[in-house]
C-alpha cells in the first residue's frame, strides 16, 4: 500500500472510529482520534445550540489543529502510516451546520489560515449510512448527551459532508455503510483493505460491502 495518511470519515454515529482501530490494528499505523470528550461545550451545545454553537466549534478546531500539528511535526510522518478518524474540514462543515451566518464568515477566516499549515491526508474513507442507521448506532454506544439528536440535525450533517465530497477534488473511497459491521464480518473489513492496495484518481470512488 503506498498511502501514509489516511483519514475515515462520516456522520454522527457512522462507525469511524471503529474502522480506524481495526485499520491501525490490521497495519500497524498510528492512531489518531479525535478527543471530542474532553470539549466542556458538547454537552451545552446539545441542550442549547444557539448558546453554545460558537464556542463549541472553536474549541473543536483548536484542538483538531493542535493535534494535527504535533503530528506532523513528527519525522517519521511520511515513513510509517498513520490513521485518523477525522478530517480537519470537518470543522467547517459542522460550523456551516450550527453556526448563523455572520458567525460562520468569522470561523470561515480563521479556518483557512489554520487549515494551510495542516497537511491533507492522502486519501479519505467516508461512511455513508442512512439516518435510520445512524440513530440506532447512536442509541448502542450510549452516550447521554448524544441520545436525542435529531434526526433532521443528522440529515443536514449528511447532506453538507455529501455535498462537499462531490464538489471538491478530494481522492475519496465512498463506502455504503447502510449494513456495515466491521467488527463482526471479516469479509466488509478486508473489502476496505482490498481496496486501498489500489491507485485512485482524485475524486469519489464507490464501494459495496458484501
Amino acid at each position: 500500500m503506498n498511502y501514509h495518511f489516511i483519514t475515515i470519515e462520516g456522520n454522527i454515529g457512522a462507525g469511524k472510529t471503529t474502522l480506524a482501530h481495526l485499520l491501525s490494528r490490521h497495519y500497524n499505523a498510528r492512531l489518531v482520534l479525535e478527543e471530542f470528550a474532553d470539549n466542556p461545550f458538547l454537552p451545552k451545545f446539545y441542550e442549547n445550540p444557539h448558546q453554545f454553537a460558537f464556542p463549541l466549534e472553536l474549541f473543536f478546531m483548536a484542538e483538531r489543529y493542535k493535534q494535527l500539528k504535533e503530528l506532523i511535526q513528527q519525522k517519521d510522518l511520511f515513513h510509517s502510516l498513520t490513521i485518523s478518524d477525522y478530517l480537519f474540514t470537518k470543522c467547517l462543515l459542522f460550523a456551516k451546520v450550527n453556526l448563523p451566518a455572520d458567525e460562520f464568515r468569522l470561523y470561515q477566516r480563521l479556518f483557512e489560515i489554520i487549515h494551510q499549515q495542516l497537511v491533507d491526508p492522502d486519501i479519505l474513507i467516508y461512511l455513508h449510512a442512512p439516518v435510520a442507521k445512524l440513530q440506532t448506532n447512536i442509541k448502542k454506544r450510549n452516550r447521554s448527551y448524544e441520545q436525542n439528536i435529531p434526526g433532521e440535525y443528522l440529515f443536514r450533517l449528511q447532506e453538507t459532508y455529501t455535498h462537499y465530497i462531490k464538489h471538491h477534488n478530494v481522492k475519496t473511497i465512498f463506502i455504503d455503510a447502510s449494513n456495515a459491521d466491521f467488527l463482526g464480518n471479516e469479509k466488509h473489513l478486508k473489502t476496505v483493505t482490498d481496496a486501498l492496495e489500489k491507485e485512485y484518481d482524485e475524486g469519489q470512488h464507490y464501494l459495496i460491502l458484501p
